[in-house]
Parts: structure tokens; sequence; C-alpha cells
């Protein structure tokens, strides 16, 4: 397999540098590049660890509880974070002490939350209403979703939740759209 990402000047530095500015290794027709979630999900790179089902779902959940995560890329950035040693994971979960591996965690709380829209509405939760789903999301916060199979509700939910929000407005750039001043306590190397 071809790497955009192979030569020279590709060393282990090099990838750490690209993934604390927001890139990631994704595949590409065979080949695998640096992009941003976004941008791989609009070129529409391979997912590794998430089938297409978990991550449309995934896409609708995080939409649903950060407005804007579907096109910033959550279902990639969770992807390409879930593919990663643990160590190096930027997911909220490996923060919040959720055992590895974390894919376990991300593919049982989607599935438990399709079971729930199954029950509630009767279609997987990716091709609900907002009116049918967002009583479902307003439920797992106090824990009151039911039926549920899967990592306790509100921690799913503050997990995805905080996921989805560190790619939407954690950059300088979403600060600006925003109209708040960005004030980091450590400055980041770069934006997304």
């Amino acid at each position: 397999m071809r790497s955009a990402i192979e030569g020279p000047d590709a060393t282990r530095r090099t990838l750490l540098k690209s993934a604390a500015i927001g890139l990631f290794a994704f595949q590409l027709g065979g080949v695998d590049a640096m992009l941003s979630p976004a941008e791989a999900r609009r070129r529409g790179a391979r997912l590794k660890i998430l089938s297409p089902a978990e991550a449309a779902q995934l896409e609708a959940f995080g939409d649903a509880l950060v407005p804007g995560a579907r096109k910033a890329g959550i279902a990639h950035y969770v992807d390409a974070n879930l593919a990663r040693p643990h160590s190096q994971s930027l997911l909220t979960a490996r923060y919040l002490d959720v055992l590895p591996p974390h894919d376990a965690f991300y593919k049982t709380g989607l599935a438990a939350l399709d079971g729930a829209a199954a029950a509630a509405f009767g279609k997987p939760f990716a091709k609900g209403t907002a009116a049918q789903t967002n009583p479902l999301i307003a439920a797992m916060l106090p824990g009151q979703i039911t039926p549920w199979a899967g990592p306790p509700a509100p921690l799913f939910y503050l997990a995805v939740r905080s996921d989805a929000a560190d790619l939407v407005y954690g950059t300088r750039a979403a600060f600006e759209q925003l109209n708040v001043p960005y004030m980091a306590h450590i400055e980041p190397p770069s934006d997304w």
C-alpha cells in the first residue's frame, strides 16, 4: 500500500506533530493521507473501526448534541482516535477513565441508542426525526432511557457530547465565529 506520508520526512515526530494539529491518517483510494476529520468526511475516507451504520448513527447523535458535529467529521474523528494506541487517543472517554478498548464503549453505546430508538419509534436512531430522537436524548442524561443495554447512558452522552464540542468549538476559528475571545491557558501549536 502506498502512503502519502512515507518518505524521508515521514518520521514518527512528523506524524505526532500532525496529530497535535488535528490531522489524522485516513485512507483514500488505498493511499494514506493526513487530513482533518472534516476533510476526511468530505472526501469519503475509509473508516477503520466504525461500520457505516455506526458512523451514520454517531453523526446523527453528535449533531443533535452539538450542531455542526456531522460536518466537522465526528465519526471520522472518533474512528481515527479509536484506531490509535490508547495512550495517544484524544477521546473524552480516555479522560473519564473508561476502560479500554474504547471501541467497545462507543459500539455498545451506539447499539444501545439504536435499541432504544427501535423500541421508541421503530427505526434506527439515525433515521429518526428530531421530534422522535430529542425525547431519547433528554432521557439519557438522567439515566432514564429505556431500554438501554450499554455503558451508563449519562456517561455515553457526556463522552460523545464532549468529543463533538471539542471538534466543533475547540479551535480559534470557532471562537471567532462565536465572537468570544480565544484565551487558551496553553496555546496549541496550531488549529485543527
